[in-house]
């Protein structure tokens, strides 16, 4: 029986960025605001659009962007209270959506207790030992009267010690709390990539038992993604291999790079959390040469092996490029009623893709085989049992006639984007793509 995040297909929301939060939490503890009324309205859109899962965050109280956490218990005050945030998630699973959040585990911010009781007490705090690498033979940049461990020389952003067990403990009663007071479904682990290994084994183990399949997606970019990604440890990492893959291929005239990615990856791609473009990343409309090849990602992402995620803004075809100094733009501020104004057939696109990929069988967990490739044209198969669904895509600007074989005794195909019928013939499949199109084809096996 197949679990809920394998038939899954997220949405992405920076919640501090597309409420308009202030860049700097400055709000008292008697100040809160009420922005989740806003993310309210979200979640019809997100019905709509064909996602059964949300992954939202961070939401932890925090000073600035979020991830220096001030307080693991608190939503972050700019958004609304924690009542306002079991509210929203409610709404979330009243619509059959699941909610992923983010956890924030690597470091803290400078304002949470633990780190401001050493700034206080010096070597006499009981938490020294709570960070990594806290020495009072130097001063750290910001002028404190020791030095720590900081995550990629931010040092407002202080490592965690994930080998001490009090440490360990605290974060399990976090995650505990989180569950008990949001029913939240699932973490998205931040910087998993340098997490300790232990630490993820026993959150593992730890939230198995707090509740039926609870999900764990780890942030990794590099490195063999099956380390994190095991019964031990995680259920699923971030596959950035095939989001380069994606738009280089498309933007190279390439699906040879793209193919090769996903045989590199086949033993456990269709556990992989796959994207084009997320919070950290340039908008894929920004990073496509060609505007007519934003329909193509959308296909192969929703198609090929993995658990896909739009980013919020994905479905209208937003651009947004950071720069040195700001991802304000990887993070726009957008009402959902600008939605009316925004809507484009890319997002007819998407949400057609998004309701064939939760109806169809093989796209949970169903074993991929590449059918047909060359530099321009691409098609492969997931299989079920009994059926199969392939994809065919041509990311040249003439059309190109195809003749692709069917790994299954069948007669005709269905095309999922037109319900017409296609016939096989000898085994085979012959069609006629357009210039920069794609088509998804059902095929059920003769009895």
């Amino acid at each position: 029986m197949s679990t809920w995040y394998e038939k899954a297909v997220f949405y992405h929301m920076y919640p501090l960025g597309m409420t308009g939060a202030p860049k700097e939490n400055q709000d008292s503890e008697n100040t809160v605001s009420k922005r989740f009324d806003e993310l309210d309205l979200w979640v019809g859109h997100m019905k709509k659009l064909g996602c059964n899962a949300l992954y939202i965050g961070p939401l932890f109280e925090s000073s600035s962007h979020g991830y220096d956490t001030r307080d693991y218990k608190l939503t972050d005050r700019r958004l609304g209270t924690n009542e306002d945030f079991s509210h929203f998630v409610k709404l979330c699973h009243k619509a059959g959506i699941r909610v992923v959040v983010d956890g924030v585990f690597n470091h803290t911010g400078r304002e949470f207790f633990a780190f401001k009781d050493i700034q206080q007490k010096g070597a006499s705090s009981p938490y020294t030992s709570w960070y990594k690498g806290v020495n009072f033979g130097w001063r750290s940049p910001l002028g404190d009267s020791f030095g720590y461990d900081a995550w990629q020389g931010h040092y407002e952003l202080p490592c965690l010690n994930l080998q001490n067990p009090q440490v360990k403990e605290y974060l399990f009663d976090v995650i505990r709390f989180w569950i008990d007071t949001f029913d939240i479904d699932g973490i998205r682990l931040d910087c998993a990539n340098v997490l300790d290994f232990q630490f993820m084994k026993e959150l593992r183990q730890q939230t198995s038992n707090m509740k039926e399949d609870f999900w764990l997606m780890g942030e990794v970019i590099h490195g063999d993604y099956s380390r994190w990604v095991n019964p031990e440890m995680l259920h699923s990492v971030t596959n950035y291999e095939l989001h380069k893959s994606l738009y280089s291929g498309l933007n190279d005239h390439n699906f040879f790079e793209i193919a090769h990615n996903v045989r590199r990856l086949e033993a456990i791609g269709t556990k992989l959390y796959t994207f084009v473009d997320n919070h950290d990343e340039n908008r894929i409309a920004s990073k496509l040469k060609l505007k007519s090849h934003l329909p193509l990602a959308y296909l192969l992402l929703f198609t090929l092996p993995g658990i896909p995620s739009i980013y919020y803004g994905g479905e209208w075809g937003i651009e947004g490029m950071r720069t040195n100094y700001s991802d304000t733009e990887l993070r726009p501020q957008i009402a959902m009623s600008d939605s009316k104004d925004l809507h484009c057939d890319l997002t007819d696109f998407v949400t057609e893709l998004a309701h064939i990929h939760t109806a169809q069988p093989e796209f949970a967990g169903g074993r991929y085989q590449e059918l047909l490739l060359t530099n321009r044209q691409y098609a492969f198969a997931r299989h079920a049992k009994g059926s199969v669904v392939i994809t065919a895509a041509n990311n040249d600007d003439q059309p190109a006639d195809l003749s692709i074989p069917v790994p299954i005794g069948a007669s005709s195909a269905e095309n999922l984007m037109d319900s017409s019928m296609i016939p096989i013939k000898d085994g085979r499949l012959s069609i006629t793509l357009s210039g920069n199109e794609g088509v998804v084809l059902k095929i059920m096996e003769d009895q």
